[in-house]
């Protein structure tokens, strides 16, 4: 499946009655559920548009970072923690294994956790709780294991 696909698959899914969807076809997965993890939250507090010319310097600070980055893999909301009363999935400095979660993303009122895809230390945390993110926008700078 593509993005698009699987973008309109979760829509489909969030304006469905279904509480959870597991797909598996072809070497292809996807798993989705509606977890009430969403009611835990408060909506975040608005924020006053940036100037275009702050978000550059941003923008070059993280090219000129150097190590590996992880990238968010979908358009959402950057949660640090399970919950706003919980402490953080990490810190910098924390040493993480594969499949650990990292925070979670919310698109389209579903929370996904974001696991790590390989063992690394996150170096740099590059996104505020509550921010909101743009796919491919890195999200830890991170030393691989």
């Amino acid at each position: 499946m593509d993005m698009k696909q699987i973008k309109s698959l979760m829509n489909e899914f969030d304006n469905s009655t279904l509480s959870s969807l597991k797909i598996h076809k072809e070497g292809f997965s996807i798993e989705l559920e509606k977890a009430t993890i969403a009611a835990t939250y408060a909506a975040p507090a608005p924020m006053a548009a940036a100037p275009v010319q702050a978000a550059a310097p941003t923008v070059a600070v993280v090219e000129e970072l150097s190590g590996d980055k992880i990238l968010s893999p979908m358009v959402g909301t950057y949660y640090s923690a399970p919950s706003p009363d919980s402490p953080a999935f990490v810190k910098e400095g924390d040493v993480v294994k594969k499949g650990q979660p990292l925070g979670i993303l919310e698109a389209m009122k579903i929370m996904n956790e974001l696991e790590a895809e390989f063992d690394c230390k996150i170096l740099k945390i590059l996104v505020q709780d509550g921010s909101p993110v743009e796919y491919d926008m890195p999200l830890f700078l991170v030393e691989k294991m």
